[in-house]
């Protein structure tokens, strides 16, 4: 079971982005996430007239590795680590500062 799934909101600890809040749009193989308005690359696109696709220079979101980010608790507005504990006999991610569980 991952740590950190798609739709969690995470914040940046390490790196150019650090203090930065966003969703994680997709889990990559490898330990590395896409993560919203974090790590932002800019990408030389060519036009196709043929499609009517405008060319351009487009902003899109690089992948972070997994270990530069921490789950974000609303409850207690910080940084969390995540753990597992069982709970009706299945496996349950939980905040590990208050052992509440995240996927409620």
């Amino acid at each position: 079971m991952l740590k950190i799934k798609k739709n969690d909101e995470v914040i940046v600890i390490k790196g150019r982005d650090k203090g930065r809040r966003g969703e994680v749009i997709k889990v990559l193989d490898g330990g590395r996430l896409l993560v919203s308005g974090v790590n932002m690359l800019k990408k030389h696109e060519r036009g196709n007239p043929n499609t009517g696709k405008q060319g351009g220079i487009l902003e899109q979101e690089g992948p972070i590795q997994v270990s530069n980010v921490a789950i974000w608790n609303d409850k207690d507005d910080k940084a969390d680590r995540v753990g597992f504990d069982l709970k009706d006999g299945k496996k349950v991610r939980v905040f590990k500062s208050t052992r509440k569980a995240i996927d409620e």
